[in-house]
């Protein structure tokens, strides 16, 4: 299944995120990916991390490959995964893991009717459940900040060890300061080159804004492999 995934991904038109820690597990890149994994865990030791939100201040900083990334190499740890596609305007898993994206986020949220078990999807890495984000709708956030939002985060948290949030970028739009004032911790991705100081600070404090639990930043795109994925507390 892993292979089929992969090599679906070349297949596509579309565009989905690479997904390093499958392709190449003894690769630096991936071993980067578990020691990102490693920080968080030291980041929580005080606290239950079972909700996490990545996001970045613009777009095309590699928040959705660090999501997909994260995801797995937590899985791998043996923890019950759910990766949930909340970019409902700009979404990826469904691409990333040729899923149908029929039903997900959107549709759980802007339906009663809809069950959980209804929307999570199988991935084909052992321990890694998958969420799309659904058919686009017109008030992402409006949703995202709903009552039935809430009660969804409470149902996962009792189904899963953790749950990973592939938010929009938070400059851009309100989704990822609306879900990180809901969750335990957050991981703001930076790219070389892509990402602006000014944008930065301003994601900063747009999440701060909101007592997000700000973990630390994901370093993408360096040219020195040693630099790449690094972390660090915030």
């Amino acid at each position: 299944m892993t292979k089929n995934i992969i090599r679906a991904q070349k297949k596509q038109k579309t565009k989905a995120v690479s997904l390093i820690t499958l392709a190449d597990k003894s690769s630096p890149i991936s071993e980067q990916y578990r020691t990102i994994r490693t920080n968080i865990q030291y980041a929580m030791v005080d606290r239950d991390l079972k909700t996490l939100v990545i996001t970045s201040s613009g777009p095309s900083e590699g928040k959705s490959t660090t999501s997909a990334n994260l995801a797995i190499v937590f899985a791998n740890s043996g923890k019950r995964v759910l990766l949930v596609d909340a970019d409902m305007r700009k979404p990826t898993v469904a691409k990333t893991f040729t899923l149908d994206n029929a039903r997900g986020l959107s549709t759980l949220l802007g339906s009663r009717e809809t069950m959980l078990h209804q929307v999570v999807q199988p991935s084909g890495v052992d321990n890694l459940f998958l969420m799309a984000s659904g058919p686009k709708p017109p008030n992402p956030s409006e949703l995202l900040d709903s009552r039935r939002m809430q009660e969804l985060l409470q149902e996962l948290k009792h189904q899963y060890d953790l749950v990973i949030f592939d938010m929009p970028p938070v400059v851009a739009v309100t989704d990822a300061q609306i879900v990180s004032s809901k969750s335990d911790g957050t991981i703001l991705v930076v790219r070389e080159n892509v990402s602006k100081r000014d944008s930065l600070l301003k994601a900063k404090s747009l999440l701060e804004l909101v007592d997000a639990n700000i973990l630390g930043v994901v370093y993408n795109g360096s040219k020195s492999i040693e630099d790449q994925g690094y972390y660090y507390g915030s």
